[in-house]
């Protein structure tokens, strides 16, 4: 069964640019020969950490999202703890999208619900109101 993760890892800073493409396409590569599919990469380019890691104030942020049936998830992280251009990465399992809600229905429910309770209290007050004048 294919699922949808989303890995986050952080390259060093030092690395040139040429050298941030290189540990990229080797990731996704990997994955590939993995079985991975729908491999997505989006590259958040270089930000101040929260604290410092391995002596480094700085990181070059990678997101990567990828449907996989788990198998795939273990050998990756190897690789990338093996490798010296990552300092740090964290993969998380997506919900499955038919489960998933977007915030656009969420919004439309509440605005229904918010319109019915609106609705029922204005019935409510016109039975109350019927009631004390008979």
């Amino acid at each position: 069964m294919s699922r949808n993760y989303e890995m986050m890892y952080i390259l060093r800073p030092d690395l040139l640019e040429d050298q941030v493409e290189a540990a990229i396409n080797k990731y996704r590569d990997f994955l590939s020969e993995q079985g991975a599919e729908n491999i997505q990469i989006q590259n958040r380019g270089k930000r101040r950490l929260a604290y410092p890691i391995k002596k480094h104030l700085d990181g070059i942020y990678v997101q990567m999202n990828y449907q996989a049936d788990g198998n795939q998830v273990a050998p990756l992280e190897r690789a990338m703890r093996l490798g010296e251009e990552v300092i740090r990465y964290l993969t998380i399992k997506l919900k499955d999208e038919p489960g998933m809600v977007s915030s656009e229905t969420k919004v439309e429910t509440k605005v229904e619900t918010e319109v019915e309770t609106e609705v029922e209290t204005e019935v409510e007050t016109e039975t109350v109101a019927t009631e004390i004048e008979a």
